[in-house]
């Protein structure tokens, strides 16, 4: 991949597209992962506006120190660049104790997870009315027309998806070209929703480097009796994935009702 034409695709498509909304720049939230760092610098490249959110929920210090580390590079290299910081762990506690109480805290693991993601999304839009702004995905392809990695309406939810069309290594080969810091670039990708240290890698049992060899296996239309035990293994969770997670690939299912019907 050439790492600069892409990039200055990518920020020559952002700019024009908020300039043609008649919006002032954007708004990312930061999580201290590679993909809101690419997508936040892609933003700034722009010239316009870009508003960085930190939106801690009871997050992991490392994760809050990149993060930070991040936009704090990001504001001396860009001069329109600003941060926000919304502790958002009393509003997702008190939501908690707003809901009714369940047997087995272990069932709604999942819910709150998501839950997480929402309210971040919230937060995000919040922001974006209140200074002109659009909501800038941090999405990348393996994850958001793969395995469907993401919650719906939660990050999900945004107006423009920049890097939705690399896979998880081209956004490592931007990242080396926009000069990212390396603590970000060395991390585990994880979403941050479960607050402990596992990974995403963890949570879907493949790593994004055999998940894009599945998606591109697929593509070419290769089965999984063509090859040996791990692989297999890997194209069983990718197909999994992309099946179950179908609803949050595909537009919202419209029931059309004939005229006929209505008359």
């Amino acid at each position: 991949m050439n790492a600069e034409k892409v990039t200055n695709h990518i920020v020559k498509w952002l700019k024009e597209y908020a300039l043609n909304a008649g919006v002032r720049g954007f708004v990312v939230g930061i999580s201290g992962g590679i993909d809101s760092a690419v997508t936040s610098t892609l933003c700034a490249r722009t010239g316009l506006e870009v508003l960085c959110l930190e939106m801690p929920i009871h997050q992991a210090d490392s994760q809050v120190s990149r993060a930070l580390n991040h936009i704090d590079w990001l504001k001396r290299k860009y001069p329109k660049v600003s941060l926000t910081q919304v502790n958002i762990s009393p509003v997702f506690d008190a939501l908690i104790r707003a809901l009714p109480a369940v047997k087995n805290e272990e069932e709604r693991f999942m819910s709150l997870a998501n839950t997480r993601a929402r309210l971040r999304m919230t937060t995000l839009y919040y922001f974006a009315a209140l200074e002109k702004l659009l909501v800038a995905g941090t999405g990348n392809k393996v994850e958001d027309f793969g395995v469907g990695f993401f919650t719906k309406y939660g990050d999900g939810g945004v107006d423009l998806s920049p890097i939705a069309d690399l896979m998880k290594s081209e956004v490592y080969e931007l990242a080396h070209f926009l000069g990212v810091n390396e603590e970000i670039i060395q991390a585990a990708p994880t979403d941050g929703l479960w607050g402990d240290d596992r990974t995403d890698e963890d949570q879907i049992g493949a790593s994004y480097d055999e998940l894009e060899w599945a998606m591109d296996q697929i593509a070419l239309g290769y089965h999984e009796d063509d090859f040996d035990k791990r692989q297999k293994e890997v194209l069983q969770i990718y197909s999994k994935l992309h099946r179950a997670n179908q609803h949050k690939m595909q537009p919202i299912p419209v029931c059309e009702i004939a005229d006929d019907l209505k008359s």
